[in-house]
């Protein structure tokens, strides 16, 4: 006769067998459900929007200017357009930057609820895989014609990048990973002899940024890229005055 400890015994392992097979079907679903184990991700789960890249710059440009007249044009904030947008959203940029308090996309582009897509982090890279991870779903499930990659004056991820590059600094916690993949774009500003190395590697990390995006991207990315269904450019925002200078724009608008 076997003794109750091992019947508790073959009791449990019963239990666990019979957990893991449940959790092995689970995910045996999930792999063929929409979205999930695809070669390619699900679209048309949302509208989206009906401008054109070179359009979507332009209207990018023309909130941009309507902010540094006070607001000229006012963005629709209201409870009709959270209503409208509460199902599904079709916005029409998608916008990487800096998570500096200073600067907020939809006021300096003077836009309203559900018109940008904000991908926030410092330094406006792409080499965590959240934030590349974001674009792709605003390219894929969103289809955004327009990314832009917003580098700002002063910027501090940048700031701290250039003191690791001149002065061998180090920072608490994770800091000193996070501006890494700053660096190589500090170490380009520095060879091209600019007499202000931080706003020249602040350009420079935006084309970083942009290089990558148009060159190293997901397949899905670069055919809409190639189809002119997405645009993808660099912008720099000043502190003092408040204009956007999109100064890598790619190719140029068409008429």
């Amino acid at each position: 006769m076997k003794p109750d400890c091992c019947d508790a015994d073959l009791s449990r392992r019963t239990v666990l067998a019979g957990a893991i097979l449940g959790v092995s079907a689970a995910f045996a679903g999930l792999a063929g459900a929409p979205g999930l184990g695809a070669a390619e991700p699900e679209t048309g789960h949302h509208a989206h929007s009906e401008l054109s890249p070179d359009q979507a710059l332009n209207r990018m440009k023309e909130g941009n200017r309507a902010y540094l007249a006070g607001g000229a044009a006012e963005p629709d904030t209201g409870s009709g357009r959270r209503l409208a947008i509460a199902q599904s959203q079709s916005p029409m940029a998608a916008i990487i930057c800096c998570s500096d308090s200073r600067v907020p996309p939809e006021i300096l582009f003077n836009q309203g609820l559900g018109e940008l897509f904000v991908i926030r982090i410092a330094g406006n890279t792409v080499d965590d895989a959240g934030a590349m991870g974001s674009v792709e779903y605003a390219v894929a499930e969103l289809s955004v014609p327009l990314v832009v990659v917003l580098g700002h004056e002063r910027c501090g991820a940048v700031g701290a990048a250039v003191a690791v590059v001149e002065r061998g600094a180090t920072f608490p916690g994770i800091i000193g990973q996070m501006v890494q993949p700053i660096i190589p774009a500090v170490l380009d500003a520095r060879r091209s002899g600019s007499p202000d190395l931080l706003d020249a590697s602040v350009r420079a990390n935006v084309r970083r940024t942009v290089d990558r995006l148009r060159r190293r991207s997901e397949p899905f990315v670069l055919d809409a890229i190639r189809a002119g269904r997405l645009r993808i450019v660099g912008a720099r925002y000043d502190l003092d005055q408040g204009n956007v200078d999109f100064f890598d724009e790619g190719e140029a608008l068409q008429s």
